[in-house]
């Protein structure tokens, strides 16, 4: 029986999303749990990032995912929401704080928290590592920020990237050094074998858009690759977020 994944309803703050929701799974047991915000790819919450939700919480964390295209689909929102990731601020970081403050909120929340992103949500991840808040930080073929140095003052991070995603290349090897340079608990990974969102358990976006960026991305499932970056993401957060507290 697949874990339940239910729409719940977020605060709007300001400066945040207006309607904002997002996506939550509870593990099974009494908790308290830790907790993992969770940020799409660019294709929005999907029925593969749905899963990815339950995958969390199968792992023993309160997982959610903030909708951060509530305003308008992706259509209407991906625009603004790139703008906001390279720019360090706006819209989305908000909509990301209000899902950590909400699930630190809950009482069967331990109050550790980590957050995780796919793609678009990978660079998200690592400027939220900088933000502060966050206790561990898991960024999966996101892109790096463009002050490299600010991740000094970054939570410990876990990244997983593919070799043949050829615009992210070079990417894990910058991120190595710049965390090992400034003392920064990591762990972060290169597969030869994936492309972009290769963690996914199978192909997202419009087919035509699919068919586009292949020789670019390389993007799809990897699942030997995935298996691997999963059992490293739970390790890892296991030793900063800790698990269910008796």
């Amino acid at each position: 029986m697949p874990r339940p994944v239910v729409d719940i309803d977020l605060p709007e703050v300001a400066g945040g999303s207006r309607g904002l929701t997002g996506a939550l799974a509870v593990p099974d047991g009494p908790g308290p749990w830790p907790g993992v915000v969770l940020v799409f790819e660019a294709y929005g919450l999907n029925d593969v990032m749905r899963r990815q939700v339950a995958r969390l919480a199968d792992a023993g964390y309160l997982a959610l995912m903030p909708d951060l295209f509530a305003e308008g689909g992706a259509r209407r929102c991906l625009g603004a929401t790139f703008r906001a990731l390279r720019a360090g601020e706006g819209r989305a970081f908000v909509d990301i704080e209000t899902a950590r403050a909400e699930l630190a909120a809950r009482a069967d929340c331990t109050g550790a928290i980590g957050v995780l992103g796919f793609c678009m949500g990978g660079g998200f991840a690592l400027a939220a590592a900088i933000n502060g808040g966050f206790s561990a930080a898991s960024a999966n073929y996101g892109m790096l920020p463009k002050d490299l140095d600010a991740l000094a003052g970054a939570c410990p991070v876990v990244g997983s990237y593919g070799a043949r995603d050829r615009s992210l290349r070079g990417a894990a090897a910058t991120l190595e050094r710049v965390l090992a340079e400034h003392d920064v608990p990591h762990d972060v990974k290169e597969y030869p074998t994936a492309g972009h969102s290769f963690l996914n358990d199978e192909e997202t976006g419009p087919p035509l858009v699919r068919m586009i960026t292949r020789p670019i991305l390389g993007a799809g499932p990897e699942p030997e690759a995935a298996a691997d970056a999963w059992k490293r993401i739970e390790a890892f957060f296991a030793e900063h977020l800790g698990g269910p507290r008796a």
